[in-house]
């Protein structure tokens, strides 16, 4: 069994990142046969056009994906654009991708509508995204409920090659993350960094603390009871909650006598707590000038190699080779 995953380098990593991809991607590693992380830096462009930025951001998220405590001994971590079969085979895919497929992604109509800029990229945002699925014939791709659609319409590309030149890949099968919600950000909204409302687990303590404090809440005052279910707070701090604790919290926020004030310091504890021994061995990862460098360079060694089997397929079948 083979498990594909990847995170674009568009800026810090933040707690949406982390419960709706990490943490749950690192329960996988051990059970697949083979599991592949990459960075979508490829992607990254349609919001990033800032060549230092995404020099840093590229280093930076394999620091994170190691201090989170991905291991390469046992995984593929590698940069998308160091292989580029995915840019050749998301060309090839979009001759069978009907266009209609494309103007009913969520996600395009989503960021267009948040200011980002429409262009080609972004609508065709989709098809390079059934290209880094399809181009190792991945059996799971872990994603929440969210981003269902991504896979559903790789999966719809995937179907059209194959009817027009026989059965060349295998339709990947979504392993939907139930267990995880979507992680609200600072404003209510889904967590993103396209939106402005992250908080960040990694960086300056004090970065971290101004993101937590600047959640928006309503006008209750300290004695009033709260509703834990639609406050912002509550849901960000149940996630590094059991169920006992959970219920103990939200029962506080209904009887009232616990101010947003108060609360707020709770959740940044409760991230420093979770986070300071991976913060820890992310500050040791720095120490090694070139971990970065060696991981993802052996890491793209194997990806081209996986990924060349299924382009040479892929060619012959379309008559390029």
């Amino acid at each position: 069994m083979r498990v594909l995953s990847g995170i674009q380098p568009s800026g810090q990593l933040h707690l949406g990142n982390y419960f709706g991809s990490i943490k749950p991607n690192l329960a996988y590693l051990g059970k697949a046969d083979e599991s592949i992380f990459f960075i979508a830096d490829l992607h990254a462009l349609t919001t990033l056009q800032d060549a230092e930025a995404m020099k840093q951001n590229r280093r930076d998220i394999v620091l994170d994906y190691l201090a989170c405590g991905f291991d390469p001994d046992s995984t593929i971590i590698f940069f998308q654009s160091d292989v580029p079969e995915h840019s050749e085979l998301s060309w090839i895919l979009s001759t069978v991708t009907p266009t209609a497929l494309l103007e009913r992604a969520v996600s395009y109509k989503e960021k267009a509508e948040k200011g980002i800029a429409a262009s080609a990229g972004l609508f065709t945002y989709p098809v390079l995204m059934a290209a880094d699925i399809l181009l190792y014939q991945a059996d799971l791709v872990p994603v929440g409920r969210d981003q269902k659609q991504h896979l559903e319409i790789a999966r719809d590309i995937a179907v059209k090659f194959n009817h027009a030149y026989g059965r060349t890949f295998k339709l990947p099968e979504p392993l939907i993350r139930e267990e995880v919600e979507v992680v609200p950000g600072t404003d209510g909204q889904k967590m993103s960094k396209s939106y402005g409302n992250t908080i960040p687990f990694f960086g300056e303590e004090k970065d971290i603390e101004s993101a937590v404090m600047g959640i928006v809440t309503d006008s209750k005052g300290m004695n009033d009871p709260k509703d834990p279910e639609t406050c912002t707070v509550y849901k960000i701090h149940k996630l590094f909650l059991g169920k006992k604790e959970q219920q103990e919290l939200a029962d506080r926020y209904r009887a009232g006598g616990l101010g947003y004030g108060e609360a707020k310091k709770m959740l940044f504890a409760a991230i420093m707590d979770t986070f300071g021994p991976m913060r820890r061995k992310r500050v040791e990862f720095l120490k090694k000038a070139k971990v970065v460098e060696e991981v993802t360079r052996e890491g793209a060694k194997k990806a081209s190699h996986l990924a060349g089997v299924t382009m040479e397929q892929v060619k012959r079948a379309t008559g390029l080779r």
